[in-house]
């Protein structure tokens, strides 16, 4: 009996009721990562640079924009410093050379036109300007006669034929101050005509400088003063009544 009852009261020995449990993320629903960022960021500058080669025919892949770093003989030219050639150096670099560049000047400075060889090259439209400095025809438009640096007498091509009758009525001091302000407005034309065709190799994407023409004075020394060629004469305006030009037409 008492065993029994020592039985009965004997305290069960339940194991503890499990606590309720949170459920936490598999490793399969985890976050976006740095890794695929990089991977859709690396998808899309690819799909970019694709997408420009196809529309620009093959020639670029950042839309035409090609910084100078770029192009290797940019980058050759900047690492060796900037040429310095005589006008009989530059002579040689004219396009008949197959191993040299072909290189022209503008204003003294020296342009490599390489990359347009038939344009420049042997037997190209516009050859003639190679292996020379020929600022004059690029602002008189004469490539015949006036492909040289000498820029004496150009500003005639700018200042307007005088009215005779008109002139006439001008006192001595009249006349020299027109005439003054005439050859600084020449001038200024020259100057804007010659940075224009600086600035159109100088930016060209295919064009880049290289370097500079020296001893340029004592070749313009040692030259005759040239006439304004015929073109360039047709070219000027003539003034009317009051002073206003009439452009030639």
């Amino acid at each position: 009996m008492s065993s029994e009852l020592r039985q009965r009261h004997k305290p069960s020995s339940s194991k503890p009721s499990p606590k309720t449990s949170t459920s936490t993320p598999s490793n399969n629903a985890r976050g976006i990562s740095i890794l695929d960022i990089l991977r859709v960021l690396a998808t899309l500058i690819i799909a970019t640079l694709g997408l420009s080669y196809y529309m620009t025919g093959s020639e670029s892949v950042l839309f035409g924009y090609r910084p100078w770093f770029t192009r290797l003989p940019v980058v050759l030219r900047y690492i060796q410093g900037p040429l310095l050639l005589t006008p009989t150096e530059l002579s040689l670099y004219n396009g008949t050379d197959p191993t040299l560049p072909i290189y022209l000047s503008v204003n003294g400075t020296i342009f490599d036109v390489s990359a347009n060889p038939l344009v420049y090259g042997a037997g190209g439209h516009y050859n003639f300007f190679t292996g020379r400095d020929a600022t004059r025809a690029f602002v008189t438009g004469c490539f015949k006669e006036d492909l040289t640096p000498d820029m004496r007498g150009v500003e005639e091509m700018f200042i307007p034929i005088d009215d005779p009758e008109e002139e006439k009525m001008l006192s001595s001091g009249e006349r020299k101050k027109r005439r003054e302000q005439d050859l600084r407005i020449a001038r200024q034309r020259i100057q804007t005509q010659v940075a224009h065709w600086e600035g159109f190799f100088r930016g060209h994407k295919k064009y880049f400088e290289v370097g500079k023409v020296v001893g340029l004075e004592e070749v313009i020394a040692k030259e005759e003063k040239r006439e304004l060629c015929t073109a360039a004469k047709q070219q000027r305006g003539r003034r009317e009544g009051g002073g206003s030009v009439k452009g030639k037409e």
